[in-house]
């Protein structure tokens, strides 16, 4: 039977690996860090968007995108002259249907608008980027907790990253105590089961970036879940200005300072 020295050990090292593949993913060629743009279409209604080759406009539930042999792109890795009807992208960013040599272009839907976008690997962010700074794990952060599902699905409005207010579903709550205090966050219910919390604490904007998120995975039978702040994730708007993450929904700013976890993105 192993010891609790001997299991904080082997948490340690599973927290070092994780924290190491998150700067690898952060850091490939069609990470975060190479997004360029967001381009929403009803913001172009000619089709034009600046620094991005072909004609998009809106028809109905698709993107029609239109190029010319000058434009260069690629549709499922062929030459596209011609015109292209497409849906939103759901993969990776480096299987998006739409390329022009390595950058990708992503078409996005977003509460019936559509949007490109522009994801480079010689974007100069991903090029500036060093490391994540993130506190070492501490086994105080990870907390015994419950997931108590709402009994149908909400959705609240919050403001997201680009200063555009927009739906967040939330599934449930988690409760947990730390320090001897209740506390709740409330989740979304990701299609496996897992959860997912956009929070902030004491520390936001000063201490770390200004909010953060959390992704416990799916709850037992008994709705018990692991809350390990160690794992604490920055949102994809701490790598690249033009992704419109969401804030934390009321309730979700806890009072405590959260020292553990991604911290900040550090640039060389």
């Amino acid at each position: 039977m192993s010891t609790d020295a001997e299991q904080d050990g082997q948490s340690l090292a599973d927290w070092r690996r994780w924290h190491e593949e998150r700067i690898v993913a952060v850091a490939a060629p069609h990470g975060p860090l190479s997004l360029t743009g967001t381009h929403w279409l009803s913001d172009h209604p000619d089709g034009r968007i600046p620094g991005v080759p072909g004609r998009w406009r809106e028809d109905g539930d698709e993107v029609l995108l239109t190029a010319g042999p000058e434009d260069g792109l690629t549709l499922d890795a062929k030459p596209l002259t011609g015109e292209a009807r497409l849906g939103p992208d759901r993969g990776p960013i480096d299987t998006s249907r739409v390329a022009r040599g390595e950058r990708r272009l992503v078409v996005l839907r977003r509460e019936g608008l559509w949007a490109v976008r522009d994801f480079d690997p010689a974007s100069p962010a991903r090029h500036a980027f060093r490391t994540i700074e993130a506190t070492p794990y501490d086994p105080r952060w990870s907390l015994d907790g419950v997931f108590r599902p709402y009994g149908s699905d909400r959705t609240v409005r919050v403001e997201n990253a680009d200063g555009r207010e927009r739906g967040l579903g939330l599934g449930g709550e988690i409760a947990f105590t730390l320090d001897g205090a209740a506390h709740t966050l409330q989740v979304a219910v990701e299609p496996d089961g897992s959860l997912w919390a956009v929070f902030a604490d004491a520390t936001s904007g000063s201490g770390s970036y200004r909010f953060r998120f959390l992704r416990p995975a799916a709850p037992d039978a008994e709705g018990r879940v692991r809350v390990d702040f160690n794992r604490a994730l920055l949102p994809p708007c701490a790598f690249a200005d033009h992704f419109i993450c969401p804030f934390p929904p009321p309730g979700n700013t806890l009072p405590v300072a959260v020292a553990a976890g991604e911290r900040n993105r550090v640039d060389a």
